[in-house]
């Protein structure tokens, strides 16, 4: 049976949590629901894939993290974009267009 959703590429969640982040603070919980919103569920984000990346970004300086009180009044772990989680947001967006470039010239060759 056909699926409507597309399991994410390897390599791209961090560049999508990242972009998601560029706007503003979230938890985890929030960061996958933006992120299906923004593609109209055409993605899917497991938790057993958000979380180790959020504690990989962080350990790597792209984000930090604090606790704070969800929109429904759970404790929950907000994380935020840093300094050089924005630069390599942009150097990542970069990369990401030259492969889409050049796998959109692959796929329209004859």
């Amino acid at each position: 049976m056909a699926n409507n959703r597309t399991d994410l590429m390897q390599g791209t969640l961090e560049l999508l949590i990242l972009k998601t982040l560029s706007h503003e603070s979230m938890h985890g919980y929030g960061i996958a629901q933006r992120i299906h919103q923004s593609v109209d569920d055409l993605l899917k984000i497991e938790d057993g894939s958000l979380y180790p990346a959020l504690y990989r970004m962080e350990e790597r300086g792209w984000i930090a993290a604090e606790w704070g009180v969800s929109e429904n009044n759970r404790r929950a772990k907000f994380y935020k974009l840093t300094r050089a989680g924005r630069k390599h947001l942009d150097a990542e967006r970069a990369n990401w267009d030259r492969i889409s470039r050049a796998v959109t010239k692959i796929l329209q060759t004859a």
